[in-house]
């Protein structure tokens, strides 16, 4: 009996670690940027790791280019969002040791 009180307080422990480590990691994300290009690079998105638009960087040359100038922003910010995620994502899996707990992000 004493034995699965010992594997309780492990695990109690690493419950709290994982909950620490998650605290800080929310407490960094604002502070991460993730950027993405498009057009061949003359369109950049930057956002944060709260998913908030930090730049928006279009060169001159783009303006005359026969594009389409909205869908190429479009672009880049899809594509920077998907980067974030997938850094938040393992980042929060790190922390957890691998466990999957839904609903976090």
């Amino acid at each position: 009996m004493l034995g699965n009180l010992g594997e309780m307080a492990k695990l109690m422990s690493k419950a709290k670690d994982i909950q620490n480590g998650m605290k800080k990691f929310k407490e960094e994300l604002p502070t991460l940027e993730f950027s993405a290009t498009a057009a061949g690079g003359r369109v950049k998105v930057t956002i944060c790791g709260d998913f908030s638009v930090k730049a928006i960087e279009i060169a001159p040359e783009a303006k005359t280019m026969d594009c389409d100038l909205a869908a190429e922003v479009k672009e880049a910010l899809n594509s920077a969002v998907v980067a974030a995620k997938m850094t938040i994502q393992s980042k929060m899996s790190e922390i957890s040791g691998g466990l999957d707990l839904p609903g976090l992000f």
